[in-house]
């Protein structure tokens, strides 16, 4: 097991990277799910909403039609979208989190390695915003005056 990217080979490295970008892209798949849901739900809120208008408005027919077909009616086959959701979470995101957490003690458990030699190789030691961590001391844009 690698302790420091300079001991986890380039192969390696970029291979890991590589299920790390997939996983990336899978939790932008999953906001847009999340985002399914939300949306979904402020949909069936509003035409309830409607469908009161409706009835207000003399037309309760249409009302109750779109009460008893559409209110509350599943999205998929048997499923709310928060059963979407959740099935999404327990059969394939969780295990791809663990797996590619898994796979990350190939790198010593190290994320970004490709990212972290990047940022090595592109920032200027000494200059504001190019600090290497959080914990060096932040340099200032201007010259101090004192």
């Amino acid at each position: 097991m690698a302790d420091t990217e300079e001991s986890v080979d380039a192969a390696t490295v970029e291979a890991v990277g590589k299920l790390t970008e997939a996983l990336e892209t899978t939790e932008i798949a999953r906001g847009h799910l999340y985002a399914f849901h939300q949306l979904t739900g402020s949909a069936d809120f509003k035409v309830e909403k409607a469908i009161d208008l409706l009835a207000c408005a003399g037309h309760r027919d249409v009302a109750e039609r779109l009460r008893r077909e559409l209110l509350g009616r599943n999205v998929l086959y048997g499923r709310w979208t928060f059963q979407v959701v959740e099935e999404y979470d327990d059969t394939y995101y969780q295990p791809f989190r663990e797996l590619e957490r898994e796979t990350r003690k190939l790198t010593g458990g190290r994320r970004h390695l490709h990212e972290a030699a990047l940022k090595r190789d592109r920032r200027t030691p000494g200059e504001p915003g190019h600090e290497a961590t959080p914990e060096e001391p932040p340099i200032p844009p201007w010259p101090l005056r004192g």
